[in-house]
């Protein structure tokens, strides 16, 4: 027999990490998530186990066999569907109470500001190689005073950054537009991982092709970067623990059992970014 949902039931198990107050708090927060593939499902999915009851979701791609090795909407039952509908159907299954608005178009310029409507955070879920509309993302939410999480899959490790109102933007951290073409997934990449600790263990080099828009990806950092982004949303949300923002950052490794607190001051001007640039 089918037992009829029941919230606090549900999510009784985080009670003691969150008091039962602070459930109801998370209950009523609403979280948008740009991208649904790698991190992005992961994301939603953990938010939703922590008691998160509303969602706007974004993701304009449909599951295929280059998605197995790393998102959580990839199987075989599933190819050829659509990515937000498969993750809609997997979130009602957790909570068949919560309130979802779908992008399926993913985000644009002329739905940036319903995206962003009434949301008390966002998490960033885009590809690796998609900027403009992630910068634009951003820009909008330090307008909106929205609090803003990444956590970027490196190896089998994540990085870190949150991006939250009246601290260094995300335009004056990377300095992508400082730069151009190929230059500026390169600004991005070290500024997400000034530590760099994913570098000594990349098998092929081959594999990481900017001009293709391709590099390699382990479901480790996924879960990883899930875990991480999901602990940091417990604190902006309920507005407890540290919360440092960038140009403080951290990355840690599992492969090399390695983690690094890391502080740029300026941002990409940094010196030592300037150096990690050149080289």
């Amino acid at each position: 027999m089918i037992k009829k949902f029941n919230y606090y039931e549900a999510f009784d198990r985080n009670i003691g990490w969150v008091t039962t107050k602070e459930l109801d708090e998370l209950k009523g927060k609403r979280v948008a998530i740009a991208g649904l593939g790698g991190v992005g499902g992961y994301h939603l999915l953990t938010l939703l186990r922590l008691g998160v009851t509303q969602f706007n979701i974004a993701e304009m791609d449909s599951v295929e066999l280059a998605n197995f090795n790393r998102q959580a909407c990839a199987s075989m039952s599933k190819i050829g569907h659509n990515k937000i509908d498969v993750m809609l159907q997997m979130g009602l299954d957790i909570n068949p109470e919560a309130d979802f608005r779908l992008f399926s178009s993913g985000v644009t310029e002329q739905n940036l500001d319903e995206f962003l409507d009434g949301v008390d955070l966002y998490i960033d879920g885009l590809d690796f190689f998609v900027l403009d509309i992630r910068q634009k993302i951003f820009r909008k939410c330090r307008e909106a005073n929205i609090p803003a999480i990444t956590a970027a899959p490196l190896g089998m490790g994540v990085a870190h950054l949150n991006f939250l109102p009246h601290t260094m933007s995300f335009d004056d951290y990377f300095g992508i537009d400082s730069v151009s073409g190929d230059d500026r997934f390169i600004k991005f990449l070290i500024g997400l991982s000034p530590a760099m600790l994913q570098r000594g263990y990349l098998m092929d080099m081959a594999r990481v092709d900017f001009s293709a828009r391709k590099g390699p990806s382990t479901p480790m950092s996924c879960e990883l970067c899930a875990g991480v982004a999901g602990t940091e949303a417990l604190k902006i949300l309920l507005g407890r623990g540290e919360v440092r923002a960038a140009p403080y950052g951290f990355q840690f490794d599992a492969y090399r059992n390695k983690m690094r607190k890391t502080w740029r001051p300026f941002g990409h001007r940094n010196f030592l970014q300037r150096i990690l640039f050149s080289i």
